[in-house]
This record gives structure tokens, sequence and C-alpha cells, in this order.
């Protein structure tokens, strides 16, 4: 690291500095939220010029005494040059008013040498001070540096479209500053005093890729999931020299982001590489990668290995992805695992799809929903124990050490929660069937009713919904065989609950046992037809207890590894 300091936008734009942004950094994104907190900065600032506000940590890395890259802080000057361009626009738009002309126009000459560009004497081409990406840098070049309107901003790119509509916002609230209206002066002063020296940066500047990098994750250590794959995409793009090589990188880089999702890459970096480390922390995944990938061999192998897993990656959250149409039996496993929202299964998931048959892959993934049904859903066990289980069977599986599901098993069935405590945990299961545990609630229900009913009970098709014995709002002449001081904790327990006919379920909810009785005796389901046998005349925390320790009894040998 060269130097540290404090420093006001003046001195970070002036004396002739450039600064760009490396070719494949992210394009703009800063939306109306972002332009509006700086608007409300800097209008906040104008009434004091004594007054100071911070912008936040600027990393940039010296290639010459006038040129800069920009490793982090693009948004920030890109959105600062477009206030500059409006401010200036402004003033233009005064002088051909005929507002003091003369003045105004030289005002915005001024602004424009000084915030912009200048115009080399030699050859009389202007350069500007910033130089966006490649996405970016013509259009604002072209066009936004130029004060020229697009033809069709529709058309453009979404960056593209984002920069101009900043330049339109600010115009808009300049406008809207009436006292000023004829006061090129004031207008001016915005963008000369209150914007050029009232705004502060903490700068870094460092001396080469390497240390613009770690102190880059460094600052982004907290937000590491929205920032990993800028940072590995900017580091893995300056490693590679030849532009065909570049064009192609990203191309397939494009591909893979949108594959896994931008906002999911940390996580699914982190799962690849726990196939090949024993303990990655998502801290330190941008270290990992560096320490292994220096050359441009080592760039398009990392890719080469992203681009096999990312389709798998992003088809195990997703039972209807297409992934699965040549795999179907895959389907009803994945979507309970998606269910689960268990994710540290994905190391072994890779290594069984890259090592073993299609009809093993599927044993697997029956052997993950299972256990996970058993330790992360029923017995809510400390899932930082999968963290190293799982990724140790998927290096085993890659290894050649095991090589089948059974032998799969023997590797984690340290986290396969025994019968006792499964039957133990789950008479106790409580859960309230709202919002994403609906869902839930609704397929462990539709489980036992299929083992019960023997009969297909699909809970994402299956018609029934989920009815409260006890009431959620109990009337009072419940009182009397349930004490009000055992009804919330009974309520959400999986004995309280059972699936009913929709129509049904709306004309009981809320009356007495002996009439909701009444209607199991009608349903077709085979464990709410059974209520009334386990309750003929009343229903008590008691009777919740038992009828939940029969659904245990179910559920032990329904949810049970074939491997056990």
């Amino acid at each position: 690291m060269l130097n540290t300091r404090t420093i006001n936008y003046m001195e970070l734009i002036g004396n002739g500095k450039s600064h760009g942004v490396p070719p494949y950094q992210r394009d703009y994104s800063w939306s109306e939220e972002q332009w509006e907190d700086l608007w409300n900065d800097i209008v906040g600032l104008m009434p004091d010029p004594k007054e100071h506000h911070y912008m936040g940590a600027l990393v940039i890395q010296e290639k010459s005494d006038r040129k800069f890259l920009v490793i982090d802080g693009q948004q920030r000057l890109a959105t600062l040059s477009l206030f500059a361009l409006a401010v200036i626009s402004k003033l233009n738009t005064m002088a051909n008013r005929g507002i003091d002309p003369n003045s105004n126009q030289e005002r915005a000459q001024q602004l424009r040498n000084r915030f912009i560009g200048e115009t080399d004497p030699a050859s009389l081409t202007e350069s500007t001070r910033l130089l966006l990406n490649n996405t970016d840098n013509d259009f604002y070049q072209d066009y936004l540096v130029q004060l020229k309107k697009p033809l069709n901003p529709r058309s453009l790119p979404k960056s593209n479209n984002l920069l101009w509509k900043c330049f339109l916002y600010f115009t808009q609230q300049l406008d809207k500053l009436e006292d000023l209206e004829t006061d090129g002066e004031a207008v001016a002063g915005i963008l000369s005093e209150t914007t050029a020296r009232q705004l502060l940066f903490i700068l870094i500047t460092v001396d080469d890729e390497l240390n613009a990098y770690t102190v880059f994750e460094t600052l982004n250590a907290r937000g590491l999931e929205l920032t990993t794959s800028d940072l590995l995409k900017n580091y893995l793009f300056s490693l590679v020299k030849v532009q065909t090589d570049l064009e192609a990188l990203q191309r397939r880089w494009a591909r893979l982001i949108t594959t896994v999702d931008h906002r999911r890459f940390a996580e699914f970096l982190r799962f690849h590489l726990l196939c090949e480390h024993s303990k990655v922390r998502s801290q330190r995944l941008f270290k990992l990668v560096r320490g292994s990938t220096r050359s441009p061999e080592d760039v398009f192998t990392l890719l080469d290995e992203l681009e096999n897993r990312a389709e798998l990656f992003a088809a195990v959250s997703d039972p209807h992805h297409s992934y699965w149409m040549d795999l179907p039996d895959a389907k009803p496993y994945i979507r309970e695992l998606s269910l689960f929202r268990v994710r540290q299964i994905l190391p072994l998931v890779f290594a069984a799809w890259e090592f073993f048959s299609n009809e093993d892959f599927v044993r697997v993934l029956k052997l993950l929903s299972i256990i996970s049904f058993r330790y992360n859903v029923v017995s809510g066990l400390n899932t930082n124990v999968l963290e190293r289980v799982y990724p140790n069977a998927a290096r085993a599986v890659m290894a050649g050490e095991a090589k089948s599901p059974a032998e799969v098993f023997q590797l984690i069935k340290s986290v396969y929660v025994d019968d006792e405590k499964m039957r133990q945990d789950f008479s106790l299961f409580a859960v309230n069937p709202r919002g994403r545990k609906k869902k839930l609630v609704k397929y462990i229900l539709s489980r036992l009713e299929e083992d019960a009913g023997r009969r297909s009970c699909d809970f994402e098709t299956d018609p029934g919904t989920v009815e409260h014995i006890l009431p959620e709002n109990p009337a009072e002449s419940w009182d009397e065989t349930f004490p009000p001081g055992l009804q919330e904790t009974s309520m959400y327990r999986l004995g309280n609950l059972t699936l009913l006919e929709s129509s049904a379920n709306k004309k009981i909810s809320n009356t007495t046992f002996d009439e909701k009785c009444e209607a199991y005796k009608k349903s077709t389901y085979a464990l709410t037809k059974e209520i009334p046998e386990i309750a003929p005349e009343e229903w008590t925390p008691a009777l919740v207890n038992k009828r939940q320790q029969q659904l245990a009894r179910r559920a032990v040998h329904l949810w049970r590894s074939d491997f056990a």
C-alpha cells in the first residue's frame, strides 16, 4: 500500500489526473435511490461551507503520476461526473436563454476543463478525466460528455440507460432550484465549491494489482456475497492479455454469471472449492482462488471447472429445471431438498453427479433428502457439522474411496439421526403453517397421508388444506377441555394438524369439536378419518400428544435410509 489519506473531490479529479475503470469491471448500476442520497447530501452541505460529508473509501491503483485505475469506487465517480455534466448543461441552457450569456458560457467551459476533460493544445483532441468500462465508456464519451441526447434511450443497454437517467435526474433537480434560476455563479458554485471541496473520500492508493484486490477484498468482507463475482472477475481478466482470449473469457463469464445468478456466485464458488479444500471460509474465497490461479492457462482451467458445475448448482434449487428432464427420478428428491433449504449438501451432489451412475446419483439424492429431513427439519441440529461431513464425503467420492451410495452413507452416517431420537423429536415437532412453512407442513402431512391411505397425495397438487383441530382462534367453549394456558403451545403441533377438503375446512374453521368430527368422518383423508376414533368426544392436550406419537412412529419408518 502506497498511501492512505483523506481527499476532496477537487484534489481527486484535478491537476490533469485521469481515472480509468478496468475494462471488465461491473457496469454502471446505481439507480434513483443512490442518486437521491447524493443529491440530498450535496443540498445539505450548501448552507454551510465548513461542513463536510464522507463518501467512503476509494481504492485506486497508480499506473503513473497522473493515470490511475479505479479498483473500488467507480459507481461514485461516474455519478459525480454525471452530476458535473448536469451543472455544465444547466449553465449552457442559461446562456442560451440570454441569462448572462458570456459569463455562464465561460463558467461552463471552466467547469468542463476542471471536472470532465481538457482539449490538448497540440492535437486539439479532448481527453476526459474518467474512462468507464467496455459496456459504458462509448456511450459516456460519445453522448454524455458531449451533452448529446441519444436517439432512442429505451433501446440502450441497461447500464447505458441508467447513466442517461442519472444525468436527467440531476438536470431535473437543478431545475427545481428556483432561487438559482438566474444566478449562474451560484449554480457553478454547487459544483466548484460544495461538491468539489466538501465531499471527502478516504483515498487508498496501491502500487500493484495484487495489493489492489487484497484491499478491495478487505473492504468488502462483510458484503462478500455481493462482490465476490466482481472481485474475482477483475482479477481473472487482469491475467489475460491476448484480445481474442479476453473476448472469449468475457462471453463465457457472462454465461456463467447468468447461470448461477450474480447474487449466489459466492455460495457457488465456495461449494465448488470445498470439493478440493477441507475448509473454505466465505471471507477468504478470493485469496484462495488467487493463490492457485496465476496464469491465463489457470484462468481457463478454473472457468472450465466452474462451467461444468454451474448448471447443476442452479438445478439443485429448482425441481422444474430442464436439467431434470432426462432424469425424472431425481425430481422428487430435488423438490424435497429445495423445500428443506439445505445447501451444505452441494459438494457431495457435485461429486456424486460426476462419479456415479444416474441410478446411484438418484439414490444419493434420496439419502440426502432423508438425512436432511431428520437432521435439519425435525431435530434442528447444528448445521456447522454438515460443513465438514458433506465436503469430506465429496472428496472421498472424487478420490475413489467411496464408490457407491452405501459407502457414502458410511461416511455421513454421523449426521443420520437414529430412529429413537427421530421419534422423540418428531413427537414434539411444531411449526406454524404460514408463509414458507406452509408448504413444509403440507409436505409432511401429505407424505404421512400417502403412507396411511396407500394412495398418492402430492403436496403441491393435492387440493386439500391444512386444518387446525384446535382452531387458531378458539371460542371460549374450547376452554373446558383444552386449558387456555396450553392452547398456544399445542396449536401448531403436528398432532393438532391434518389435511381436509377445502370446502369443509371453511365451514368448520372455528366450530366445536363435535361439529369438526362430523366433517372428519366424511373426509377422504385416512389420517383425518382416524381423528374421531382417537377422540370420539373431546380434544385435549393429551390426545394431541397421543396422535403425534402415532404420527412419529409412522414418520420413523417413512423417512428411513435404505442403508441404516
